[in-house]
């Protein structure tokens, strides 16, 4: 099925480029990108040539682990929720290709693949989306409702304000054991790579929450930048969630959960299940499956 020109951009409908890529992007978190294939230097010629002021923008979606886009219906081998990709830098090579820089933006839903069928159509696939809104004021607003007001015959009995209180308190012990469990995560990875397997990760810790580094070393430079991402987000929950559902190593239906998930609230308590088992497996196996640097994804708030 096709778009119609009515769909774009009507009720929160949109048809914009699609990039597939083997994992999710997250909403803050930077994408540098090697462009060399002929179909999307011609994604970025048509970003370049958008008028002053228009967003240059695409559309990441994460391929389904074992399919190939090219051999099977694009919308079946596509998970159906991705996130824009904001462009920020675009460097031209010598060999015609381009060099990028963007950055996660909002989320969306796909409705249709547009798959090209015609030499007069863009050689890229497109999308016919709707974007996606946080559920950040509504869960906010409900919170530990359920815990506070009772039975339904004795719904307000706590007044609204100290609910929204109650509940942003809560949520901010939830991303502080969020960023303890992933500090503690990413501490026992260091001290894994370092072979010494039988120290405690205290002294990794504690460079995680602060502005020393453990020393000069690759590792220590690595743990560095990982505290400063930390730190970025050290008021910002959603921030967290999107950090470290970006650069934990994580599985990639994993990873498509959390960017579904519309709540800061309950993305930050399936992540505190996720880390609590991957520090299970970590520790259990002794092994680690990437470098440290891979924990080292940007961020940004804009």
């Amino acid at each position: 099925m096709r778009a119609s020109g009515n769909d774009e951009g009507a009720g929160g409908r949109e048809v914009i480029p699609l990039f597939p890529l083997e994992t999710p992007l997250f909403p803050g978190v930077v994408l540098p990108l090697q462009i060399f294939e002929p179909r999307y230097r011609q994604l970025v010629a048509d970003l370049v040539a958008l008028p002053e002021g228009e967003p240059r923008r695409f559309g990441v979606v994460a391929i389904r682990q074992g399919w190939e886009v090219e051999r099977v219906a694009p919308a079946e081998a596509l998970f159906d929720v991705g996130c824009t990709a904001l462009v920020r830098v675009i460097a031209p090579q010598t060999d015609g290709g381009y060099q990028l820089v963007a950055v996660g933006g909002e989320r969306f839903r796909l409705l249709d693949v547009l798959v090209p069928a015609g030499s007069g159509e863009p050689p890229y696939l497109q999308a016919l989306v709707e974007w996606l809104d946080e559920e950040e004021a509504a869960e906010e607003a409900a919170g530990d409702a359920d815990g506070l007001t009772g039975p339904a015959s004795g719904a307000g009995i706590v007044p609204e304000d100290v609910l929204s209180e109650v509940a942003r308190g809560s949520l901010e012990v939830l991303a502080g054991n969020v960023r303890d469990l992933f500090a503690r995560y990413v501490a026992d990875v260091a001290v894994r790579q370092s072979g010494d397997v039988g120290g405690l990760p205290e002294e990794v810790l504690e460079a995680l929450t602060s502005d020393e580094l453990l020393g000069d070393d690759e590792a220590s430079a690595e743990l560095g930048g990982t505290a400063a991402l930390l730190r970025e987000v050290a008021d910002d929950a959603r921030g967290l969630s999107y950090l470290v559902a970006s650069v934990a190593l994580l599985t990639t239906d994993d990873r498509q959960a959390l960017l579904a998930e519309s709540a800061t609230r309950r993305r930050l308590a399936l992540e505190s299940r996720l880390l609590r088992r991957e520090l299970t497996l970590l520790r259990a196996l002794g092994a680690v499956p990437v470098p440290l640097r891979q924990f080292a994804t940007p961020m940004t708030s804009n």
